[in-house]
């Protein structure tokens, strides 16, 4: 990168030790002639480099011909990023991209101790790099000096909208001087940022690095469709499966973030949390466990996770479905930057199916659709990963070798591998199985609960009988009709809890008080040895076979039964109420029965309560009376 032409000597040699051999298009259209002195409104994607853009684009404004920065005094150059996280990150790509320029660069962020960052301006500083909030403070107490602004850049400046520091901005950009350069970067040029634009910024020239054709190509997305109530054992299953080397989880609230954060825990992963709740030091500490490679997986909400790079980062999951492609594409956009290839899992219950498919279209997102991975599919991965193991394939010391020698010898080399085996395996947590999803569910048209009158629909045709089913056998379950008995949840249930198969049940008949239930003949007994003598699915739902008498206390009744409840049983008639003209006088209630005076003598005299005189009362003695009124004069006559 040191010959070319536009970028300064020293951030060509800076780029050149970090291994920049091209550059993105981003940064390629920042070193246009026609750019240079003049405010910009870029749009870039996530992932694009805009960091080293606008440092690069920055660069002639600071340096101003000269090589090397002198003595840092007054800033020259100020960033503004929505979040701590994106700021702390600006402020380490610049000091390795200015090192060789001299540039001294401070951040000042929430969460930090103020009076380090007010003791480090008053050293002087080339380039300041902060939030919002933190900077108008400094403004304010006349800590941070904005008279030498050369630059301002706006970063991710969509979200500090929509964060709601649209006067903090305006403070900010009103305390610097009127010649600066201002450059605004956004994902979106909405109408608020293009208000933005033109009350701030001097004949703007307009940048849009943003392909319209294809957005993240280096990211494949993938949904899978699942039951509502296993998305949770989806999402474990999907980092099994994949076992990346940094995943990241989004979820909508910190409330969610904690509870997947204990979940995680529970079963054995690396996990570390992000979310507005915890401070800038634990934040901190969570990203540089991921670095570290202390964590693998991340649980993180959008706010907190803006503008995150991630090194290695190889898998999003949406645990929240994004409710807006901007939310999709910036999510997603943590993965696949800088060339490297990145997957984003969109966990999708099957009611939410038709939204999703209008999301991705709307954000032009190609997405492949199929079932969560299972057991048998984690079991094979982890088998592959473990014949493909590096260690498998490595020199072996001398030491080891003589190891392994004694240990064939004594327990022999299949008890050896199998041991290996089980080791291996016993370092990861077990995969969780899924309840199998309807197929009308996951991969037909998603309903969406509106029916179309009878005179679209067309006459009902009868359903035609399957052929495999033939001799089927009818079971009873103790659900029925008045219970919400349902075939959508009936039939994962009976695959979930009897261990059967999708293409062993066939046609399911619900009743007022039970449900009937066809299975292949091959398939009865081990649905019964399945579910116990005690012929339990669940907590109060049982099943036994037609004609024999249910097991235990029946489900919709709570006592026992008998025999089990036929179809052609007559059905008993509630015996109606009289109608009220009806009545005759003895249905009335009675009146209570007056106390005979006997009685009453033998009760206990009660003291009556004195009254108590009121206020405009006024005693004259012990009995309380008020004074006689005194008569008027009467008025004589004239």
């Amino acid at each position: 990168m040191t010959d070319h032409p536009a970028v300064a000597p020293a951030l060509g040699q800076a780029l050149a030790a970090r291994g920049y051999d091209s550059l993105t298009p981003v940064q390629t259209a920042m070193l246009d002639p026609e750019l240079e002195g003049q405010d910009l409104l870029v749009s870039a994607q996530t992932g694009s480099g805009k960091t080293v853009a606008f440092g690069i684009a920055t660069a002639p404004s600071l340096l101003d011909g000269a090589e090397r920065l002198g003595r840092a005094g007054s800033p020259l150059a100020l960033v503004v990023a929505p979040t701590r996280e994106l700021a702390v990150q600006v402020h380490r790509e610049l000091q390795w991209l200015y090192a060789e320029a001299g540039a001294s660069v401070v951040s000042c962020v929430g969460g930090m101790d103020p009076r380090e960052e007010r003791r480090s301006l008053a050293r002087g500083a080339h380039i300041v790099v902060g939030t919002p909030g933190r900077l108008v403070d400094h403004i304010n107490r006349g800590g941070l000096v904005l008279d030498d602004i050369r630059v301002v850049v706006l970063d991710e400046a969509d979200e500090m909208l929509n964060l709601g520091f649209r006067e903090e901005l305006e403070t900010i950009l009103k305390a610097a001087p009127e010649g600066r350069r201002t450059l605004l970067f956004s994902a979106t040029v909405s109408k608020p940022i293009a208000r933005l634009a033109a009350n701030f910024q001097r004949d703007a020239v307009r940048v849009n690095t943003i392909s319209a054709t294809s957005h993240h190509a280096d990211i494949e997305y993938r949904a899978h469709v699942v039951a509502p109530v296993d998305t949770e054992n989806a999402i474990i299953n999907v980092l099994r499966f994949h076992e990346a080397k940094n995943a990241l989880v989004f979820c909508k609230t910190r409330a969610n973030v904690n509870h997947l954060l204990a979940r995680f825990h529970n079963r054995g992963l690396s996990v570390v949390a992000l979310s507005g709740e915890l401070s800038q030091t634990e934040r901190t500490h969570a990203l540089q466990a991921l670095r570290d490679g202390r964590a693998n997986v991340c649980v993180a909400t959008d706010v907190a996770a803006r503008g995150l790079d991630l090194p290695d980062l190889d898998l999003v999951i949406h645990a929240d479905l994004p409710t807006n492609q901007e939310s999709l594409l910036h999510r997603s956009g943590r993965t696949g930057r800088a060339g490297r290839k990145g997957i984003s899992v969109l966990i999708v219950p099957f009611k939410a199916r038709r939204r999703i498919e209008r999301l991705l279209g709307d954000a032009k997102v190609e997405a492949s659709w199929g079932d969560a991975p299972g057991a048998d599919d984690i079991q094979r991965r982890d088998d592959e990963r473990l014949l493909n193991h590096p260690s498998l394939s490595e020199p072996v010391s001398t030491a080891d070798s003589e190891m392994a020698k004694a240990l064939i010898d004594i327990h022999g080399a299949e008890q050896v591998a199998a041991a290996f085996v089980a080791l291996h395996r016993a370092k990861r947590s077990a995969p969780e199985d899924l309840m199998p999803v309807p197929e009308d569910r996951g991969q037909g048209g998603q309903r969406d609960g509106r029916r179309k009158p009878q005179e679209q629909r067309g006459p009902r045709e009868p359903r035609a009988p399957r052929d495999d089913f033939e001799n089927g056998v009818w079971i009873n379950l103790s659900v029925g009709r008045k219970s919400g008995a349902e075939p959508r949840w009936l039939l994962p249930m009976l695959c979930k809890s009897g261990g059967l198969d999708r293409s062993q049940i066939g046609a399911i008949r619900i009743e007022e008080a039970h449900s009937r239930v066809e299975l292949k003949p091959d398939s009865v007994e081990p649905f019964f040895a399945t579910i116990g003598a005690e012929g339990r699915l669940e907590k109060s739902i049982t099943a036994w076979r037609e004609g024999d008498q249910p097991p235990g206390r029946s489900a919709y009744s709570g006592q026992k039964s008998a025999a089990a409840p036929s179809a052609d049983a007559p059905k008993k008639k509630k015996k109606p109420k009289p109608h009220r003209a009806e009545w005759s006088p003895e249905d009335k209630p009675r009146k209570p029965r007056p106390t005979p005076p006997s009685e009453l003598e033998n009760r206990p005299r009660e003291t009556p309560k004195r009254s108590k005189p009121k206020k405009h009362q006024h005693r004259t003695g012990p009995s309380g009376m008020s004074p006689p009124k005194r008569p008027k004069a009467k008025r004589p006559k004239s």
